[in-house]
């Protein structure tokens, strides 16, 4: 089969998806390919568990415009996170308890000494170039543990705190994080309430599907894409079942670690390729846990190597019984399925849990991820994500690993979707030859 479209679209997340409505809203035709059996990407909305849980992205917030644009636009809704009740830490060897101000009154001045230099790098947080970040975006997480000066149990709230986001502390950045709490004016605080509490009531699928609706493009589903080449007044993408689609423009939306399924020519370049051969370490994972009983609401910490399970939180309540979400940095550590093996971790936490049941979506081994959300590597926010975030002759690239603001975040796949649409748009109206 050999097709013709205005834009081809890789990748049915929350980039590929809103950048194919933009694009037909401007008249383009277009088609997208997705190599799973649904849209989404990232984001997996899934009710196994007994209700509708999200198994990847979740959280959203009315702080990030173009996210709150599009469920205003939807007319969707946000559901009310369960309120906390008690906050268990290990820590210093030793498992603690306490209120959430407690907790905070001991965490909170080692967290705001971890961001203090937030908005002296990212002055204007959505210009990663307002000033030199090249010495800043060299130091990694290890780094700045070792110099800020922390008593041992504040060391290890801190490595809880930061384990939602932190899976390798001396393959990661810190300027990623810092950027982040720059946005939230260096206030990690509101950082975390925006990143860890509110979901869409009716669930990310909702909002997916609702854009989806919008747009008239073409949705191929189980259709992986094997290859890429730009011939110049053509972009010609070939699927693995050896189908070849011709474009004017290609928009290339798959995560950073799942570049290297797809065969570039002419090859990449050279800071694009360096990102897609490192990639980023976020090898962890994310499950759902039902526990019998309506128990006391809380949330847990643990530092790496503490337990597998190093952030819990109780999030739902269901016919009698709790749900709780966990994060694990090391998706090897524990098996989702291995109820003993989770509820024995929860012990260390909430000694008489009973697990229920379990759900979970292994993103490590998912040959469309190849891990979960993007926290970058030394080096590449400065150098490595602004070359890929370039037209590359007629493929532009897209999707919340290279977003120009909210890496990692529904929000920064909804920005990075529309602006590469727009840049595709601007350039086919120019008359651009590489467009």
């Amino acid at each position: 089969m050999n097709e013709v479209f205005d834009v081809v679209v890789v990748g049915a997340g929350f980039a590929g998806i809103t950048a194919a409505r933009d694009l037909t809203a401007e008249g383009k035709s277009v088609v997208v390919l997705e190599g799973r059996d649904r849209i989404g990407g990232r984001t997996y909305t899934d009710d196994k568990i007994g209700r509708p849980v999200e198994l990847g992205g979740a959280y959203v917030h009315w702080t990030q415009p173009n996210l709150w644009r599009e469920m205003q636009r939807h007319g969707l809704e946000l559901s009310t996170p369960e309120p906390i009740e008690r906050v268990h830490w290990l820590a210093d060897g030793a498992l603690h308890s306490g209120t959430e101000a407690e907790f905070d009154a001991l965490a909170g001045p080692g967290m705001e000494k971890f961001v203090e230099d937030a908005r002296e790098h990212f002055p204007f947080p959505y210009d990663v170039h307002a000033t030199d970040i090249g010495e800043i975006d060299l130091e990694t997480f290890a780094d700045r543990m070792k110099r800020l000066d922390l008593d041992p149990a504040e060391r290890d709230m801190l490595d809880g705190i930061l384990s939602y986001t932190v899976a390798a502390p001396d393959q990661q950045a810190v300027a990623q994080l810092l950027r982040w709490a720059a946005l939230y004016f260096g206030d990690w605080r509101a950082l975390w309430e925006s990143g860890a509490y509110w979901r869409i009531a009716t669930g990310t699928k909702s909002l997916i599907e609702a854009i989806a609706a919008d747009s008239s493009a073409d949705i191929r589903l189980s259709t992986p894409v094997s290859a890429i080449t730009n011939e110049g007044e053509e972009v010609v993408v070939t699927t693995r079942s050896g189908d070849t689609i011709r474009a004017k423009a290609a928009v290339v939306a798959v995560p950073v670690n799942a570049l290297n399924t797809i065969e570039f020519s002419p090859a990449l370049s050279e800071g694009s390729q360096r990102l897609s051969d490192e990639g980023h370490p976020m090898r962890n994972r994310k499950m759902w846990v039902r526990v019998k009983g309506e128990i006391e609401a809380f949330t847990a910490y643990a530092p790496l190597g503490a337990n597998p399970i190093t952030i819990a939180m109780t999030e739902y309540r269901l016919d009698g019984d709790s749900l709780i979400v966990c994060f694990c940095p090391d998706a090897t550590a524990i098996d989702a399925d291995d109820k003993d093996a989770v509820q024995e971790a929860l012990r260390a936490y909430v000694p008489d849990l009973e697990v229920v049941d379990t759900d979970g979506h292994d993103w490590v081994d998912d040959e469309f991820s190849q891990g979960t959300w993007m926290m970058m590597r030394p080096g590449q926010l400065s150098s490595a994500v602004p070359d890929i975030q370039k037209p590359h002759g007629r493929v532009y690239f897209a999707g919340s690993d290279i977003a120009p603001t909210f890496v990692g975040w529904i929000e920064g796949a909804l920005e990075s979707g529309a602006l590469a649409a727009r840049n595709v748009v601007r350039d086919q109206a120019a008359g651009d030859p590489q467009a």
